[in-house]
């Protein structure tokens, strides 16, 4: 099994069941292997808002995935993940990266140093062996704390590097990030029982029950 077939996998453990995709990107074969639905659009941007569409209905319950190719892929879908960061969507974004030979080599577009800015991690794979890793980190970033963007970018050659089968992966799990409804119910009670100011006209300030 290659990295991308190892990538298919994870996805399928974290219960991704859409995959949107603008080709070309190895991973995309290899999710619908896995019997992952893959959405394939025309342009990134609009990729993305459909992955953002995923998080924002589900309240974050499902976690969008967008891949995209190297390259023009990845300097075409940086507007929609900057908003996606801006609006706290989760998301995990999978960034084709151009081989590593030539990844931080310019002109060439690096997804991982440029996106750290508009994302709550991002992260570039140089080794198959590590994919399990960098995937956990991506989705405990995207489904933990504030909500956002989380970005894995994996250089073409790395997707196609085979992968030892000693591999493990545990899915993520989420912790509650809002205040506690027991605390909400005992805050509102206090407010409830407080007095507030009534102010009458020429009789000063007085109190009265709220």
């Amino acid at each position: 099994m290659n990295g991308a077939g190892l990538v298919a996998k994870i996805l399928k453990l974290e219960g991704v069941d859409v995959l949107t995709a603008y080709p070309v990107n190895p991973i995309i074969e290899a999710a619908a292997r896995e019997d992952i639905r893959t959405l394939i659009v025309r342009q990134e941007r609009p990729g993305l808002h459909i992955t953002d569409a995923i998080g924002r209905l589900t309240s974050g319950r499902k976690i969008g995935v967008f891949a995209w190719q190297w390259g023009p892929g990845a300097e075409n879908a940086f507007g929609g993940v900057a908003q996606a960061y801006g609006d706290s969507v989760p998301m995990v974004v999978l960034a084709g990266g151009h081989s590593r030979e030539l990844v931080n080599v310019k002109p060439n577009f690096n997804a991982a140093a440029s996106y750290h800015r508009i994302t709550k991690s991002s992260e570039q794979v140089l080794l198959a062996k590590t994919i399990p890793d960098a995937m956990r980190r991506a989705f405990t970033q995207a489904k933990n704390g504030r909500p956002g963007p989380a970005l894995v970018e994996i250089p073409r050659d790395v997707l196609a590097e085979e992968v030892p089968d000693s591999w493990s992966y545990s899915p993520t799990f989420s912790t509650r990030v809002g205040p506690d409804p027991q605390s909400v119910r005992q805050a509102a009670q206090v407010l409830l029982g407080a007095k507030r100011p009534v102010l009458y006209a020429g009789q000063g300030v007085h109190y009265a029950q709220a």
